[in-house]
């Protein structure tokens, strides 16, 4: 599994937010804090928008801001977000129907890691990415 730039991109804006607490974030300040095109943060903050990750306001005050605190958002729900699902191989997909999946070999393979990934994803929160820095306490 390989994560883009988009899925990077996106979980920094989230973490510039959270860093902000309730305070209103203008999208051109965290293109130059983080050095990330602004328009590309344009075409991320949709979709977490419309996830119900963040809020906007608009106008001359306006801007972006958490739509939930630090600690109830997690990677998981911001990559899933993004880019959809989140699967090993795309075998796994909700929408796939391998014709493979009744003598696959590997399959347990594959949703071993695919579990794993997402118990990861989805265990790491906002606050863990500020505070820890992105890790896990042992």
């Amino acid at each position: 599994m390989k994560f883009s730039t988009r899925d990077r991109y996106a979980l920094r804006l989230m973490v510039e937010l959270a860093n902000h607490g309730d305070t209103l974030v203008p999208l051109k300040e965290i293109s130059d804090t983080q050095q990330i095109s602004l328009k590309y943060l344009e075409q991320i903050i949709t979709p977490l928008a419309k996830a119900g990750l963040v809020v906007s306001v608009r106008g001359a005050q306006g801007g972006y801001r958490l739509a939930r605190p630090e600690t109830e958002i997690t990677a998981g729900e911001i990559l899933r977000a993004v880019e959809g699902e989140l699967t090993a191989i795309p075998c796994l997909g909700a929408n796939m129907d391998c014709p493979r999946r009744g003598q696959c070999q590997t399959l347990d393979f594959w949703c071993g890691l695919n579990d794993l990934i997402n118990r990861y994803v989805d265990g790491v929160t906002l606050a863990t990415l500020r505070t820890k820095n992105g890790t896990l306490a042992e």
